[in-house]
């Protein structure tokens, strides 16, 4: 059976480093054995469908694949298409009603216990929010991310040692789950 993935790169494209071409990715994940790949974008988002392998095998085998192609390391996380429909419909914030850029959502390579952000008092944030999902966490953040007090305190380190997070826009959310569907 065929799956529609999408891998998330994590600090590619950003202020010149981390160059990576979306051509040379596509042309990269497709000689990995990857189907229909497509990127989304230049912040790092590709999306492709397999018949082997899962959300990690496929994370670890694109990571090494860019490290060896690119001469540094990128960390990836693979999501498939039910997780990330899931994703959105479980989205805390009335997500109708906002802006794709107030709204954001960071992907976790593994869960994430909610006592990480039990120090971050909530309410000096206000009207920022954030919410725990499943290996994701919800950003509300109305003046945009750049600005965001909260995504701040949220970016210190509190994650286990190994665990990814990279964040991404309701617009990018939701078009993942199109493009994956």
């Amino acid at each position: 059976m065929t799956t529609t993935y999408a891998a998330l790169l994590r600090g590619i494209n950003v202020g010149g480093a981390k160059k990576v071409p979306m051509a040379e990715l596509r042309t990269l994940m497709s000689g990995l054995g990857l189907d229909d790949v497509r990127t989304y974008l230049q912040s790092g988002q590709a999306v492709f469908s397999a018949e082997r392998g899962d959300e990690d095998s496929w994370a670890a085998e694109i990571t090494g694949a860019i490290e060896k192609r690119f001469g540094f390391a990128v960390d990836v996380i693979v999501r498939d298409h039910a997780y990330l429909a899931a994703v959105v419909e479980a989205c805390p914030f009335p997500a109708a009603e906002l802006e794709g850029k107030q709204l954001h959502v960071t992907y976790f390579s593994e869960p994430v216990l909610a006592e990480r952000f039990a120090e971050i008092d909530q309410a000096a944030f206000l009207p920022e929010e954030f919410r725990l999902g499943d290996r994701c966490l919800y950003l509300y953040a109305p003046n945009g991310l750049g600005r965001s007090k909260l995504a701040e305190q949220l970016s210190r380190p509190r994650l286990n040692k190994g665990v990814i997070g990279t964040s991404r826009n309701w617009n990018t959310v939701v078009k993942l789950k199109e493009m994956t569907a």
